[in-house]
């Protein structure tokens, strides 16, 4: 018999059709096609394209991100799950918006960065790994700790720490199990970013009010608490002492609110005045700019606060 011409097509469409327009160069051969055929497939002005080594999509034009993720697994292989940014994305929190899809694969394997493709080796393979179609991704909190080792600046770890946290995806107790338990490298920051939302945290520039704070020997407040009286909300200020009734506010959006966003503002603010709460506004450039004036400020609002009687407020802490 003469060579084989033609091919399995119904199984390559259904393998096709499931993997998002992909096939690898692996199922194309097993699906009887040449490579020959192959190679005319993926020429210049083919009908295929090749995304990464041995991953072609039957289409022509930009991959869409699903694609993308899709790609970044069949070049992995079968032990592979997507993590970081892109996983924390999958699960609902926002990230910084990287464009490299992140790829967890089992230590003993190898495989190379390509493309948009990030291959990250663990001897820590997650034991859960969740399903999307043909899409794996690691846990929340794995994809949180994956992505901050990952970064340089500590203004975008707690960017990510903080969404993860604020969004009630994971609790600092896990993420906490996954700096523990993960690798040192890349963990410095990721430890520093923890902390801080542990107390409270939820923005770089309250982070920087906090290290201020630190650095003055000036009392621990809350950190984002919501206050009440009684049974009603009254507001949840960047930092509160109780025993003083102060409030400090860091409004680092002040100069892009919109007229509605001003107006929720100024009630927030005259609601906790009416309840004799002394309230601190400072933009974040102040902060830089004239800490020793900041210090002394709210040092003097503490004393005055301490020499009057407790206010009325319930404070609920925000983690």
């Amino acid at each position: 018999m003469g060579r084989r011409l033609l091919y399995d097509r119904p199984g390559a469409d259904v393998l096709i059709a499931q993997q998002s327009g992909l096939i690898t160069r692996g199922q194309a051969l097993a699906c009887g096609l040449t490579e020959q055929a192959i190679r005319s497939r993926i020429r210049s002005d083919g009908p295929w394209q090749v995304l990464v080594p041995g991953v072609y999509a039957t289409f022509t034009g930009e991959a869409t991100l699903g694609q993308k993720e899709v790609a970044a697994l069949l070049y992995a292989g079968p032990s592979s799950a997507i993590t970081g940014q892109t996983a924390m994305a999958a699960h609902g929190i926002n990230a910084l918006g990287r464009t490299v899809v992140d790829v967890l694969i089992p230590a003993r394997y190898q495989r190379r960065d390509h493309g948009f493709v990030h291959v990250l080796r663990t001897w820590r393979v997650p034991k859960i790994v969740y399903n999307l179609g043909e899409r794996r991704y690691v846990p929340p909190a794995r994809a949180v700790a994956d992505a901050a080792r990952q970064l340089r600046d500590i203004r975008d770890v707690r960017t990510v720490v903080a969404a993860a946290v604020q969004c009630h995806r994971v609790s600092v107790a896990e993420l906490t199990a996954e700096l523990e338990q993960g690798p040192t490298a890349g963990s410095a920051q990721f430890r520093v970013a923890l902390a801080e939302v542990a107390d409270g945290i939820r923005s770089s520039a309250e982070a920087d009010l906090r290290k201020l704070i630190k650095r003055s020997g000036l009392p621990d407040p809350l950190y984002n608490p919501r206050l009440f009286v009684g049974e009603e909300f009254i507001a949840k200020p960047d930092a509160w002492w109780p025993e003083a009734g102060v409030a400090v506010e860091v409004d680092s959006r002040q100069w892009h609110l919109s007229p509605a966003d001003w107006e929720r503002t100024m009630a927030r603010h005259s609601r906790m005045s009416a309840l004799g709460i002394t309230v601190l506004h400072y933009p974040p450039r102040r902060l830089h700019a004239e800490p020793r004036v900041i210090v002394a400020e709210i040092r003097a609002a503490l004393e005055v606060g301490r020499r009057r009687p407790p206010l009325p407020i319930r404070a609920v802490s925000a983690v």
